[in-house]
């Protein structure tokens, strides 16, 4: 399945994953992929582990992605709801790790609003001595590994189907548009496009977009255009209306005006050129319909496909690859 050795016993974030590790995770993913393919798409691979489902946050493509890709490799799986848990009668979120830790959990998938919530759920594991491991999906403003690794795998299966590698997107350019601020995406796949050596873009409103990005290496752009021109991939981000504490945005109408992907403002890009959108997507603000469902510019469709392939190829390297 995968020949690198794989140490790695937490997925929490990607700024110290090395090449080789990226590549790990592509090449299994490939794997994987033609496994999905098949009539038959389960594989015995983590038959009698434990995948343990902690959503803290409301989520509909990454839960349910992470919820096929363990059934796909046969796992057990233990589903969590705040709403209904013993966090409504006052038990601490460790205490709810530590509980599904003693019911034969192996591995925990951890979604929460707060940024730092997986990586303290791995010290205390580790701390336990317990050989459960722990991979962030999504937490706060801070990241999101598998969402990045995801799109990761898009880009590259696209420009190599058969072998995808991180040095495909060398010199590439590649534009991420949109709610930079509070994108934990953007975040992961800041550091992911940095080790590939892309040449990478940001465009926001200067509400949205920092000047401390340009911390990652990244060209930093205030207006649209000069960003977009002769890109080779163009990634745009949902508004998150309801992390937006300030006032930060005129009106939904006036963003899209400005630094709404359509197809017009893809004339400036290379003639192939392709987009891509984590989602959930807002309509007509962050990119056009029409676009957005055209298989010809849009990868969004590969984006949600790959999701469950790309899972699966992270429980299956931190549940059952080679440790070193």
């Amino acid at each position: 399945m995968v020949t690198a050795t794989w140490t790695r016993r937490h997925i929490l974030s990607l700024a110290d994953f090395t090449p080789a590790e990226y590549n790990a995770v592509l090449q299994t993913t490939a794997s994987f992929g033609e496994v999905l393919s098949r009539r038959t798409k389960k594989v015995p691979t983590l038959q009698a582990r434990v995948v343990a489902n902690l959503f803290f946050e409301s989520s509909t493509r990454t839960r349910s992605s992470f919820e096929l890709a363990a059934k796909r490799l046969s796992a057990d799986i233990l589903n969590f709801s705040p709403g209904t848990s013993s966090l409504t009668k006052g038990e601490t979120i460790l205490d709810t790790a530590k509980t599904f830790w003693a019911m034969g959990a192996d591995l925990m998938v951890i979604r929460h609003r707060e940024a730092g919530v997986p990586q303290i759920i791995a010290q205390e594991m580790d701390h336990l001595g317990a050989q459960v491991g722990v991979l962030n999906a999504g937490d706060g403003r801070h990241e999101h590994p598998s969402q990045a690794l995801l799109d990761l795998f898009t880009l590259c299966s696209l420009l190599d189907p058969e072998t995808p590698q991180l040095e495909l997107l060398k010199g590439k350019k590649i534009v991420i548009v949109g709610d930079l601020l509070h994108s934990r995406v953007a975040r992961s796949n800041l550091w992911s496009l940095r080790a590939s050596g892309a040449e990478i873009h940001l465009a926001a409103p200067r509400t949205l977009l920092p000047p401390q990005f340009a911390e990652y290496g990244a060209k930093l752009h205030w207006q649209l255009e000069p960003a977009l021109a002769g890109a080779d991939f163009v990634m745009t981000l949902r508004l998150q209306q309801e992390r937006m504490s300030q006032h930060l945005l005129p009106s939904l109408r006036e963003y899209h005006q400005y630094f709404g992907i359509t197809r017009d403002r893809l004339k400036l890009c290379q003639p192939e050129v392709k987009v891509l959108h984590p989602g959930p997507v807002n309509r007509g603000v962050e990119i056009s319909s029409d676009l957005m469902d055209d298989p010809r510019l849009s990868l969004i469709p590969q984006q949600v496909t790959n999701g469950v392939a790309v899972r699966m190829a992270l429980l299956y390297l931190m549940g059952s690859g080679k440790t070193g």
